[in-house]
């Protein structure tokens, strides 16, 4: 019998592309709630008690509220901040360990992870799992990002007609250092300190590049670019929506540009090691609509499910 599954919040970026992942899946049905009843708690709770799986595609305050309402009847997957650093809830991040895929296997609560956060988590955990970097290691990462993720008001700005000048060019925000990702970064990437983040939006659609750049002579230890690229391949070699790059020769990166909207419309995670054994510039690339955001939600949910983790992903 096919899953029934609802979408609280079906109108939203995240949940329009949930939707598109899952519409033409012979496995899944789609419980859809009418236009009118979208703010009414009774009809919401309805849905959510008649559905095995509910996505939590809302503002923090209103998926929460959510959780409650549902009082217990449906497995949640939560693409909204508000769980992610709860440890009830379930991190949805598969790759990151085989107790971190068996967890998701049985959950009842799963937060999916931030598109920035992905980012930066595939980067420093492994690095500092395996002792190349050391915990309190004074960690800055910056990020390009296409405007999809920055919610509809800006979305309309961005493709209007009359967007001001200021929005053709690339914006740093979330100059306080207090952005929203910060706390799950530092969590699951295992670092003791909160890490630097400097996220900037850019005026193309979708898709983003975390970078991290790090000085070896700054570490406790001697580490190279080789060693990182085969940390990275052996964390990552047996993951099927994370993917890391050969190390490009110095001539080979010298005319080599790092695209953010390569990925976009897809479900994967690059990785790339660029620079040298003094200098080291780590790059995660994906979509933060799909690796980042509505890909992640499903592939949690196929994990939930007991299937293929790639179904209707790749």
């Amino acid at each position: 019998m096919p899953v029934k599954v609802y979408i609280d919040g079906q109108a939203g970026t995240t949940g329009l592309k949930i939707v598109s992942r899952l519409e033409f899946r012979q496995d899944i049905v789609l419980l859809k709630i009418a236009e009118e009843d979208r703010h009414n708690k009774a009809k919401r709770a309805e849905i959510m008690a008649e559905a095995e799986f509910t996505f939590l595609c809302l503002p923090d305050d209103a998926a929460r509220e959510a959780v409650q309402l549902a009082n217990g009847k449906t497995r949640f997957i939560d693409a909204s901040t508000a769980h992610r650093t709860n440890p009830e809830w379930v991190y949805g991040f598969p790759e990151l360990s085989d107790e971190f895929r068996q967890k998701l296997t049985n959950s009842s609560k799963t937060a999916v992870p931030g598109c920035y956060a992905s980012g930066f988590i595939s980067l420093v955990r492994p690095l500092v799992k395996n002792g190349l970097i050391p915990e309190d290691f004074p960690i800055f990462a910056y990020a390009t990002s296409g405007y999809s993720g920055a919610g509809k008001k800006a979305i309309t700005i961005y493709e209007s007609e009359q967007k001001p000048e200021e929005f053709f060019s690339p914006r740093q925000y979330a100059l306080s250092q207090h952005h929203k990702h910060l706390p799950e970064m530092q969590l699951f990437s295992g670092l003791s300190q909160k890490p630097m983040f400097n996220p900037i939006i850019c005026d193309y659609y979708s898709g983003m590049v975390v970078s991290i750049p790090i000085q070896t002579r700054m570490l406790d230890r001697k580490i190279s670019l080789k060693q990182v690229n085969q940390t990275y391949q052996e964390h990552y070699q047996n993951a099927k929506l994370v993917s890391v790059n050969p190390i490009l020769s110095a001539e080979e990166q010298n005319t080599f540009f790092l695209a953010s909207n390569t990925l976009s419309g897809q479900n994967k995670l690059e990785i790339f090691t660029f620079g040298n054994d003094e200098q080291i510039l780590l790059c995660a690339r994906l979509d933060n609509l799909g690796k980042g955001a509505s890909g992640a939600a499903v592939q949690c949910l196929n994990i939930m499910m007991g299937i293929e983790e790639t179904t209707g992903l790749i």
